[in-house]
């Protein structure tokens, strides 16, 4: 019988692609193109997916046993149709956790001491200028962070900051008695008034699609900063660019945008008051490589016919239609 084969939208880390050598045959479409992965998809038997893919591609030709997403954001994937259509979905939850929470407190020193306005002004108009610039930053202990989402992210900002900075941490999310200690839970209005840094770090779903608004943009004070490391729409984009223009608050930083890649006129481009990264916060050498590991169990345990560990979509097991294992299990 001829090995299964694993299509990857992107790239997978050498220890994962060690746990599938032999089992597999690992490909990567020909381009990066939505066409190039439609090519692709009819020859594969499993999709591990690290960029968002088409809303209409698992309506195409394809003979998709499972999907795999190399990290935790489910929004990449439509997800109804794969359940429709009986697909199971299984992801890597918290793999990438440290990453972006090192990510967010990292953003706070930037913004906070304004290292990239000291490097710019040190090397256009020289180190005195570029002392005076700096020497309008501020310290994070004492200060106070709210955090949007304290899930397996928000936790370790909340840790970082609490337990490493002194700084006061407030926390919004639905549920508050699962809040950890050294979490003051209150609403989101409330979180807003009083901190002066934020993290967003919440799922985008129809609840928090622009759950900052400008409303909410409104409520924070002027020397906030905004750290948004979770997905663009949780914030109302526009009502942010109008905020950093009129220096409604202090600035932000954005890992993540309403449309990706980030267009080369957008007008985020043109502020000094934001730091810009395209989409990297999940990304470090350790990360990549724990994402793509479990990944590969995934793959692994679904090819063994049993129930990945983290399954988005349990209700479509009992009737999957690929349970017979192409790996079998030795006594």
């Amino acid at each position: 019988m001829s090995r299964p084969v694993v299509l990857c939208t992107g790239p997978i880390d050498p220890a994962g692609l060690a746990l599938l050598d032999g089992h597999v045959d690992v490909v990567m479409p020909p381009g990066a193109g939505t066409d190039d992965l439609a090519r692709a998809l009819p020859q594969a038997d499993y999709l591990v997916v690290r960029t968002f893919l088409p809303a209409d591609l698992l309506e195409r030709e394809h003979r998709l046993r499972a999907i795999v997403r190399h990290g935790a954001g489910l929004d990449m994937i439509p997800m109804e149709t794969a359940t429709r259509q009986g697909i199971p979905v299984a992801y890597v939850p918290g793999a990438n956790a440290q990453a972006v929470a090192e990510y967010v407190v990292g953003s706070f020193f930037c913004l906070a001491r304004r290292f990239g306005a000291a490097d710019a002004t040190l090397r256009t108009a020289g180190w005195a200028d570029s002392r005076r610039e700096a020497a309008q930053g501020l310290e994070l202990a004492g200060k106070t962070v709210g955090i949007v989402g304290v899930g397996a992210v928000g936790r370790r900002v909340a840790g970082m900051c609490d337990a490493g900075l002194a700084m006061t941490v407030l926390g919004y999310q639905p549920d508050p008695s699962r809040l950890p200690s050294g979490v003051r839970g209150v609403p989101l209005d409330e979180l807003l008034q009083r901190s002066d840094f934020v993290s967003v770090n919440c799922p985008l779903n129809d609840a928090t699609r622009h759950l900052i608004d400008a409303r909410r943009l409104s409520l924070m004070k002027r020397t906030a900063f905004l750290v948004n490391a979770a997905r663009g729409d949780v914030i109302d984009e526009q009502a942010l660019v109008a905020a950093l223009q009129s220096r409604a608050i202090g600035g932000a930083a954005l890992d993540v945008y309403h449309e990706q890649p980030i267009r080369p006129a957008h007008p985020l481009l043109a502020l000094d008051n934001v730091l810009l990264t395209p989409h990297v916060a999940a990304l470090t050498r350790e990360s990549v490589a724990r994402m793509s590991i479990g990944s590969a169990q995934a793959i692994l345990q679904l090819m063994r016919g049993e129930q990945p560990d983290h399954l988005a979509n349990p209700a479509v097991w009992a009737a999957w239609p690929h349970r017979a294992p192409y790996l079998r299990t030795t006594t």
